[in-house]
């Protein structure tokens, strides 16, 4: 049975295009408007990533790190994420989840639990930033026999022979760090470069799913549109943190925001 993520992916290029991924994290700037912007941006997004809030996320630029801030100084559980998942699954419930954070949360959380919490509430994949390769093998294996989808990460600096190794044992989508640097930072490379190591990856399995993301913007993302899919994520979180210092509302914000995105990948 084809998982959520692997039927987005060829609903995207059976219409000649990327898939678009959001990045928001869980609960900011709180609770319920969190829910609210995920309802209003599924609406342009193809997959949707939610964060679970950690306290120094190493990889991490200023922008997702005020989203994480904004969360915990509301009381941010890891419950809460699962809650949000579930209200989110109701509305959309083909539309793939993919949780991202940092192993401690998992570890404090329980690795089963973490897991079991995931299938029950909706979540169809999990990216876990600091466990990686080989370290993640016995967690990956937990996650497949849930029917949940560990992504794999890769960077410019993963030799062909480790990119081949992690490849192989990914499940149906990697995500391939554009650049040597955290989130939101500026493009540091040409896209022209960015796609030459893309399709370096490519060629090792052409039937997996690359998503890129790192530095992915209003500005860069129509030149990477060649990739299986797009992630954007410090755009999003920086615009809830214009809109509240402006008083307006995030959730039209993003929504505008997504939906421009979108129509440049078409």
């Amino acid at each position: 049975m084809k998982s959520e993520i692997q039927i987005a992916f060829e609903n995207c290029k059976n219409e000649n295009r990327p898939a678009l991924l959001t990045y928001t994290v869980a609960s900011d700037p709180n609770k319920k408007k969190s829910l609210q912007i995920l309802n209003s941006i599924a609406k342009h997004a193809d997959l949707v990533e939610i964060g679970f809030p950690h306290s120094t996320p190493v990889g991490d630029g200023g922008q997702i790190q005020t989203s994480s801030n904004r969360s915990i100084k509301n009381g941010f559980k890891m419950r809460d994420v699962f809650r949000i998942v579930k209200n989110f699954k109701k509305l959309y419930k083909t539309k793939p989840v993919i949780l991202m954070g940092y192993y401690n949360m998992i570890y404090q959380y329980g690795e089963s639990k973490f897991v079991s919490d995931c299938k029950k509430s909706g979540v169809s994949g999990i990216i876990c930033v600091d466990l990686a390769w080989p370290e993640n093998k016995q967690f990956a294996k937990k996650c497949k026999k849930k029917s949940l989808n560990f992504i794999q990460l890769l960077s410019p600096t993963t030799t062909k022979d480790r990119m081949k190794k992690i490849i192989k044992d990914s499940h149906d989508m990697i995500y391939y760090i554009s650049m040597l640097s955290t989130t939101g930072g500026k493009l540091k490379v040409s896209p022209k470069r960015i796609l030459e190591n893309y399709k370096k990856i490519k060629r090792l399995n052409p039937k997996k799913n690359v998503v890129i993301g790192f530095g992915i913007t209003n500005k860069t993302i129509k030149s990477l549109k060649t990739a299986d899919g797009l992630v954007v994520g410090s755009m999003l979180c920086k615009t809830i943190t214009d809109s509240l210092r402006m008083r307006q509302n995030p959730v039209t914000k993003l929504d505008k925001v997504v939906y421009n995105l979108k129509n440049k990948i078409l």
